[in-house]
Formats: C-alpha cells, sequence, structure tokens
C-alpha cells in the first residue's frame, strides 16, 4: 500500500497553493515556462564562455604551443572550432527541440544506453568540475586584493567559493526573473572588463614597448600530443556554446532564436579572446605568463599599478555570472533527465509556486561543494574537456547518422555536410593525441564513462527490482516533494 500511495501522490495535478497560483496552475499547468529571449539567449552563451577559462588557460596554452604566436592561432582556431559545434548544435537543436542538449540529442540518434551514459558523466565530472573551477576562481580573486604578497588560504578559498555556490542556487530557485537579469548585467561587465583590459595593452604599445611581440612563433611546439592539449586548453575557455540547447523548451520562438544567438554570441567571443590574449602576450613575456596561476592579475599588476586590484574584482565579475548561467542550464539537463526516467523521480520534480527546478538545482549544488575539495586546476580541464569532446563527438555523428535514418524530420536549418566532417576530424584528432600526453585523465574519463553501464542495466533496464528498492524510491521521492513543495511536470503540451 506505501508503493502505490507514494505513486499517485506524485501523480501532476493542480493544487491549492493561495489565489494567485492556483489561478495560474490552473491555466498552465505545472511546468517550466518559456520566459527567454533572444538577448537572454545570447547573454547566456556569452555569459557562461567567458568565465573562468581565459583568465586560468592562457598560461596552459602558451605552455604546451611553445611560442605566443602559436598559442594565439589556438585561440582563434579554438573559436572557430566552437562555432561550427555550435552550428551543427543549432541543427540538432532545431530539428529536435527538446531540453537537455547533447542528452536530448545523443538519445534520439543512438537510444538511451548512449543518453544515459552523457547524463551520468555530465552529472558528476562535467557539470560539477566546470562549475568549480568556476567558483574557486571566483574565491581566489576576490580575496587576491586581501593577500597582495601570497596566495589567499586555500580553506578560505574554498569557503568563500561553497558560499557563491549556494548563494546562486538559491536565486535560480527563487525566480528565473532574477536569474535572467543577473546574466544580463554580469555578461555586460565582463565584456567591458575584457575590453578594458585590451585598450591598456594598447597604451602600454603606444608608449613603445613592443619588444614582447617580437618574434612571436619562436619556440613553436609541434608535437600533435602537446598541441592537442594546447586546443584542450583554449577549447576549455570556449565551453558552454552549447549551454541554451540545454533550455530550448523555455526560449521563446527557439526555431528563430536559437540560431540566432549561436551566431550572434561566437563571433563576439572569438574576437573578444583574442584581443584579450594579445593584451596579454604584449604587456608579458613568455616566461611570467607560464609562471602566472591568474594571468589576468599578473598583467595588471604590471600594467595598471595602484589601480591594479581592479582587475581581480573584473575577474571576479566574470566568473560569477559564468557560475550563475551555468547552474541556470544545466539544471535543466539532469531536470530533463530524470523527465525521461534516467535519473531519480525526485530530480524531475518543479516547485508549485515558482516554476523552477527546484530539486536539480539543489542536487547539481551538493555535487559541485564536494568537487570544492579538489584544486588541481590543469587536470581538472584534461579530465573535463576530453570527456566533454568525445560526448561532442558522439552529438555531431548523431547528426549525420539522422540525415541518413531520419530525412523526414524537419530542419529548420540544414547546415553544409562539410562542416560536421571538419569538427569530427578535428575532435577524433583531439581525443586520439591527447591519450598521448595525459593517458591517466583520459583513462580515468573512460572508465567512468563505462562504470555508466553496470548502472544503467542495474537502475533503467531491469524492470522487477525488489519491492523494498521500489519502496525507498517511491518513499525518498515523495519526501523531496513534501520538502520542496514540488509536483512532476504537467505532461500536456509537452
Amino acid at each position: 500500500m506505501a508503493k502505490v500511495s507514494a505513486t499517485e501522490d506524485l501523480q501532476p495535478r493542480t493544487i491549492d497553493v493561495g489565489d494567485d497560483n492556483h489561478d495560474k496552475q490552473s491555466s498552465d499547468g505545472v511546468r517550466l515556462k518559456k520566459e527567454l529571449s533572444l538577448f537572454n539567449g545570447v547573454a547566456i552563451i556569452v555569459g557562461v564562455i567567458v568565465g573562468s577559462g581565459i583568465f586560468v588557460s592562457p598560461s596552459l596554452a602558451l605552455k604546451y604551443a611553445g611560442s605566443k604566436g602559436m598559442a594565439l592561432i589556438v585561440w582563434v582556431l579554438s573559436g572557430f572550432l566552437s562555432m561550427i559545434g555550435a552550428l551543427c548544435y543549432a541543427e540538432l537543436g532545431t530539428m529536435i527541440p527538446k531540453s537537455g542538449g547533447d542528452y536530448a540529442y545523443i538519445g534520439e540518434a543512438y537510444g538511451p544506453l548512449p543518453a544515459f551514459l552523457y547524463l551520468w558523466v555530465a552529472l558528476f565530472i562535467l557539470v560539477p568540475t566546470g562549475n568549480a573551477i568556476t567558483a574557486l576562481t571566483f574565491a581566489q580573486n576576490i580575496l587576491q586584493p586581501l593577500w597582495p604578497a601570497c596566495e589567499p588560504p586555500t580553506v578560505a578559498v574554498s569557503l568563500i567559493a561553497a558560499v557563491v555556490t549556494c548563494f546562486l542556487t538559491v536565486i535560480n530557485c527563487y525566480n528565473v526573473k532574477w536569474v535572467t537579469r543577473v546574466q544580463d548585467t554580469f555578461t555586460a561587465a565582463k565584456i567591458l572588463a575584457l575590453l578594458v583590459t585590451f585598450f591598456a595593452s594598447l597604451w602600454y604599445l603606444f608608449s613603445g614597448h613592443t619588444e614582447n611581440l617580437e618574434n612571436m612563433m619562436e619556440g613553436t611546439i609541434t608535437k600533435p600530443g602537446e598541441i592537442a592539449i594546447a586546443f584542450y586548453s583554449g577549447l576549455f575557455s570556449y565551453s558552454g556554446w552549447n549551454y541554451l540547447n540545454f533550455v530550448t523548451e523555455e526560449l521563446k520562438e527557439p526555431y528563430r532564436n536559437l540560431p540566432r544567438a549561436i551566431c550572434i554570441s561566437m563571433p563576439v567571443v572569438t574576437l573578444v579572446y583574442a584581443l584579450t590574449n594579445v593584451a596579454y602576450f604584449a604587456v608579458l613575456t613568455n616566461a611570467e605568463i607560464r609562471a602566472s596561476e591568474a594571468v589576468a592579475v599578473t598583467f595588471s599588476e604590471k600594467i595598471l599599478g595602484a589601480v591594479s586590484w581592479i582587475m581581480p574584482l573584473f575577474v571576479a565579475l566574470c566568473t560569477f555570472g559564468s557560475l550563475n548561467g551555468a547552474i541556470y542550464a544545466s539544471s535543466r539537463l539532469f531536470f530533463v533527465g530524470a523527465r525521461n526516467g534516467h535519473l531519480p523521480m525526485a530530480i524531475s520534480l518543479i516547485d508549485v509556486k515558482r516554476l523552477t527546478p527546484v530539486p536539480s538545482l539543489i542536487f547539481m549544488c551538493l555535487v559541485t561543494l564536494v568537487l570544492l575539495l579538489f584544486n588541481n586546476v590543469e587536470s581538472l580541464i584534461v579530465y573535463v574537456t576530453a570527456v566533454e569532446a568525445l560526448f561532442t563527438l558522439c552529438s555531431v555523428t548523431g547528426l549525420l547518422w539522422m540525415r541518413y535514418t531520419r530525412p523526414q524530420l524537419p530542419r529548420p536549418i540544414r547546415i553544409n555536410l562539410i562542416l560536421p566532417i571538419v569538427f569530427l576530424v578535428v575532435c577524433t584528432f583531439l581525443v586520439v593525441f591527447s591519450c598521448f600526453t595525459h593517458p591517466v585523465e583520459v583513462g580515468i574519463g573512460i572508465a567512468f564513462i563505462a562504470l555508466g553501464v553496470p548502472l544503467f542495466c542495474i537502475f533503467i533496464m531491469w524492470k522487477s527490482k525488489p519491492f523494498w528498492m521500489q519502496n525507498a524510491c517511491n518513499s525518498f521521492n515523495l519526501a523531496c516533494s513534501k520538502m520542496f513543495l514540488c509536483l512532476p511536470e504537467d505532461s500536456k503540451e509537452l
């Protein structure tokens, strides 16, 4: 009887939670609302991309590229590669207008097992690790002015990172409008910060300091494995170009606004990144960049003098906005996965008052807090980018596969076949050659993917689960529903 009542109590329905909410739910049901405009979409993409990467990765890209000239080429080509990938995802997103991004596309192309494996890896590696890196970068830079002569204490950095993660999770739980306002504001602020960096370097150059831009190709490394890791560093800084695909169901006029947002945001980010790297290279020597864990801070100390404290503040603004956008978009991925039965039902519940996926947001916050205990940024970047490149490869391969197997699907956007083929070749090169330089990180990522197979067999394919397991799951789902005042999404119109 416990099993039956728990299941019945979680059926989608309208409940009385006050007159205003009752009227709203009577007409609209319990579901996420379409509240994202084109400008909000651009702000999400730019806001998520421009985060910790541009302040952490320049030293890693230069380390593996060998020269400033080659590093700049890597940054520009990483932008073009991300643009090609984003155009592929524009076709996928308008052909399959579902939230969830890669999870939805891999599932449509290859079935539930590959989709579950992506969700499994995203849940414990891709999303929380990226969020942890961003939160740690925010904390390091917000505390740096208080410890100008040394590194801030590790405990303080971890604590501030945890606080900002929890704070942004609360905002995301409370109101989507607040999230988009924060995102729009901080996106504008971070673009302004990077432009200030560029114009400060121009002043430095016009003062006669051109020595750092001479012999820019000297020391170039041509080993394929090293170049692959250099691209990983660049691509990590561009990661997030597919985040708008996670929230397609909340985007107004997705067939029109999804490709527009991609085509506006990616050239802007590539240009801003190229100018920012030129600024770093003009002011700092190779040795200074390689030795720096925060290139932007080293840059400001050399060129801004007494007001150098402003750069850590700018970096904090950038990472704050990036973390906000990542929390908003990625929570929808896990919400969709749970809605499809690949995660506990509790994660698919929606707050009946605010219509936000509160359990999904809280669960992701908890996983991120655990990963804040690890702070080897270089290994984390290789670890994340290698696994992400593998699944991006699967999504784009799925685009080509569905061109053949499902030609009848409507395709408001149909890109030239050369673009996904180029993308596939480059991603394959990166994944294969990175195995030779960082075999441990790549091996751990692949092993973690493989671990998802038995979990899929036990929790998804095994239908006749023991009664105690089903009862425990139903009791947990019901407890979460009561604790957070949440219900499953109304399936009508989905």
